[in-house]
């Protein structure tokens, strides 16, 4: 398409018409990509939801709390699994001069 021979009106035209069609024939395509998939997956004897609802594909992975390593002199209820960053009570605590070893539990 040549478009050096549309005005400047006609392209600003343009320019508001192409978003609006690009969205009208994805939209489309994915009905009818959607549709075809519901086929595939109906001459398998399974429904494209049952499909895609799957848990054993998509789960995430879900860790076990770690025990804790640590724990703060004075407040008990304040622990470290020794993973990731240190907590601001450690910090403090190595700060004055303490080992981190007289915390272990």
């Amino acid at each position: 398409m040549d478009l050096s021979a549309l005005s400047v009106a006609e392209l600003n035209k343009l320019l508001l018409d192409i978003p609006k069609e690009i969205s009208r024939r994805e939209k489309g395509e994915k009905a009818r990509i959607r549709k075809e998939l519901e086929a595939l997956a109906a001459a398998q004897g399974y429904s494209l939801e049952e499909l895609l609802s799957d848990t054993g594909a998509t789960a995430k992975r879900v860790g076990k709390p770690v025990a804790a390593k640590y724990r703060h002199p004075e407040d008990g209820a304040l622990t470290w699994s020794g993973r990731g960053r240190q907590p601001k009570w450690i910090a403090e605590f190595l700060a004055k001069g303490g080992k981190i070893e007289s915390l272990a539990i």
